[in-house]
């Protein structure tokens, strides 16, 4: 991590690219400095074709565990509803090791329907989505506690969402990372939200790493706004079918600047 403290992360969208492509843009990403490489999970594309090239989310990871050496590497986010908690928690274990202590545990309640029915999910409800989550996060905390070999650090757990009955409660109790995907003021709120409830578990606000989703616009347009308002994390999404890590580049600048 730089003096300041803000970290770069890139989203590598697993979408309407051949493999190739995507390693090329991963090896990319790490060569220029950023510090995370994030994929999403997903069966389909979210934007363009929608029945158009996708990969799988874990399968990749592990392959992403062998293809970097410095970067950490996660998900943005997987969905809960997808793998049976204890599962995932070996899952997430062993690209630790394989990685060498490189994962980031990237998870969220699940939204996209298509995914659900076209592979069997029971889709629900918003609601009842998020209770899943909510029970699940202590099995595969338990479940790191059991498994031999343990994993080689405390998984940073990453949160996405901005639900500030269910979601902001559960970033307050679990996560060491939360991921906002909302504007400015926005964040600022919710931030707020996110103190009161660290407060109900006797956790200071200041022990979980704020993230942001960025558009491909200029960092000093966003990024200084955003760090005052306690944001530390900056990640950049780009698709395929080619990466332009262009703007990465000059985030990384903007965040060797500081």
């Amino acid at each position: 991590m730089t003096a300041s403290g803000i970290r770069i992360g890139v989203q590598l969208q697993p979408q309407h690219a051949d493999y190739p492509e995507i390693r090329r843009a991963l090896t990319e990403a790490e060569d220029l400095g950023v510090d995370i490489a994030f994929n999403w999970d997903h069966f389909y594309p979210l934007n363009g074709d929608d029945e158009g090239k996708h990969f799988e989310c874990w399968t990749m990871l592990g392959a992403w565990a062998e293809q970097t050496s410095r970067i950490e590497i996660g998900a943005l986010v997987t969905c809960n509803s997808y793998r049976n908690p204890e599962l995932l928690a070996d899952m997430a274990r062993t690209v630790d090791h394989i990685s060498a202590g490189r994962l980031i545990l990237g998870i969220g309640s699940g939204w996209f329907e298509k995914d659900y029915q076209s592979y069997g999910y029971d889709f629900g409800t918003a609601g009842s989505r998020l209770d899943d989550l909510a029970e699940a996060l202590p099995r595969i905390e338990r479940r790191w506690e059991r498994l031999n070999p343990a994993p080689t650090r405390k998984i940073p757990v990453l949160i996405g969402g901005g639900g500030e009955r269910k979601t902001l409660r559960m970033v307050a109790r679990h996560a060491d990372i939360w991921h906002s995907f909302s504007d400015l003021d926005t964040f600022k709120r919710k931030s707020e939200v996110l103190a009161g409830w660290c407060a109900e578990f006797d956790r200071s606000p200041d022990e979980i790493e704020r993230s942001v989703g960025v558009r491909p616009e200029p960092p000093a347009e966003t990024g200084p706004a955003y760090v005052e308002a306690g944001a530390r994390l900056f990640t950049i999404g780009l698709s395929g079918p080619s990466y332009d890590l262009s703007v990465v580049r000059d985030w990384v600048a903007w965040r060797d600047s500081l």
